[in-house]
């Protein structure tokens, strides 16, 4: 049996092969390209195992290696550091380290995501390069108005009125053909902005965990796609906390004898993930249910920014949770929940049937002038959607609903009702029946 080790890099790949005893039997470097790869693989990797570490253009590699080679491992870069960290560090040593971890058994192995998973996280990072780029855009754009002391006339500059005064400003023509530029990059961005956020709601209408995470306050299916890209099989994690700090939204810890520091949180892992989490955790500080509760307990005694990332881990927690369980999120409110699967079906041009249910009573206001619609309850709304059922809460539960006085919201979620179209006057309690 022969154990190799490749040290990946952008134009070249150093490789380092050893026997069952870690005598080095071959040592080459070679471009980093297919057909060089293929004839390395042939000739010097027949029946042998290789050992790469996790980087950008790992994958490609290992769908190569894969069928000339007996088996691929794929290596946590961060662990190899800390088990084989040296004073010298070279290409030569880095490939030869792997090597010798591989044949010992001892190499730290990365988690291998399926075609679908891996597809799906393609999707993601792409959408958020794509968000990048026009965040940037638009900063330059900003930068030209600063820079001849204009103020738009509207709030959005970017909204239709604020895109026909910039069309329309009079500027040297210098300055004039940079902000051109700058719109034409800004609409073809756009543009492919809109496809790929189409092409990803496509996808998550047809995606039963999607569908389950967007349940979750705050999270949109652009996140929850995220997140489930992020996370991949649910059962790699045996508890929630492995999931939270998979994401790095755990402390980092130091810890020596009586004493135990902990400090910032790791930020290890998906970063964008670990972002788009951050951003759906802004949304929790004004729900009524047991996260707003979570959220505004931590922003009084810390600040609103210890609470926001204090709110992401409990996503993630949570997440973890209805993943495991097949269960949607049992505090969600009815009518935004409701709202945010309706932009979801009306993307993909799948709308529900409209009026009400035949044999539905009238409303007691009928007839008296004063307009009401119906909110479905919160079992009412996952049942429509394609979600499981919900469950009721029980034990620590129960518990923790009264600790924080919650326990009448979660009640009146999950009971239909009433309430006045916006602009109308308030009904009395007996109306909204």
């Amino acid at each position: 049996m022969r154990f190799a080790g490749l040290d990946l890099h952008k134009q070249e790949i150093e490789a380092a092969i050893v026997d069952e005893s870690g005598k080095l039997l071959h040592r080459e470097r070679f471009a980093c390209t297919r057909e060089a790869l293929e004839m390395f693989a042939r000739k010097h990797l027949q029946n042998a195992q290789v050992a790469v570490e996790a980087t950008f253009h790992t994958w490609p590699i290992v769908a190569i290696l894969e069928p000339l080679v007996q088996e691929v491992v794929i290596s946590n870069p961060l662990r190899t550091k800390a088990i084989a960290q040296a004073k010298i560090k070279t290409d030569k040593v880095d490939a030869l380290v792997l090597a010798q971890l591989l044949r010992c058994d001892y190499l730290p192995r990365v988690w291998r995501p399926d075609a679908a998973t891996q597809s799906l996280r393609r999707i993601t990072t792409e959408r958020a390069n794509l968000t990048s780029d026009r965040t940037r855009i638009k900063n330059r754009i900003h930068a030209v108005l600063h820079q001849h002391l204009l103020t738009p006339p509207c709030a959005d500059l970017f909204a239709a009125e604020g895109q026909v005064w910039l069309k329309k400003l009079e500027l040297a023509p210098h300055w004039r053909a940079n902000l051109d530029r700058l719109l034409e990059q800004l609409a073809l961005i756009e543009s492919q902005t809109e496809d790929l956020t189409q092409t990803q709601a496509e996808r998550a209408f047809g995606d039963d965990e999607v569908k389950l995470l967007m349940s979750l306050p705050g999270v949109d299916f652009s996140v929850a796609q995220t997140l489930k890209a992020a996370l991949g099989d649910i059962t790699r994690f045996p508890t929630p906390q492995r999931a939270a700090a998979y994401l790095g939204l755990v402390p980092s810890t130091h810890q020596s004898g009586n004493h135990c520091y902990h400090g910032k949180i790791t930020k290890q892992g998906r970063g964008h993930a670990r972002w788009m989490l951050v951003q759906a955790a802004q949304h929790v500080s004004a729900h009524p249910g047991p996260l707003g509760v979570f959220f505004r307990r931590i922003a009084k005694k810390k600040n609103r920014n210890l609470a926001v990332v204090a709110a992401a881990h409990k996503l993630v927690l949570i997440a973890w949770h209805m993943l495991k369980n097949n269960e949607p999120y049992r505090y969600a409110q009815p009518a935004t929940t409701q709202e945010k699967f309706a932009r979801l079906r009306r993307r993909v041009g799948k709308r529900l049937p409209n009026g009400s249910r035949k044999g539905t009573p009238r409303p007691a206001n009928y007839g008296s002038g004063v307009r009401t619609r119906a909110v479905a309850s919160l079992d009412e709304t996952y049942a429509a959607n394609g979600l499981p059922a919900l469950r009721s809460p029980a034990g620590g539960e129960l518990t923790m609903l009264a600790t924080h006085g919650v326990t009448d919201f979660a009640a009146a979620v999950r009971q239909a009702k009433r309430v006045p179209r916006k602009g109308d006057r308030a009904l009395a309690p007996a109306q909204l029946q």
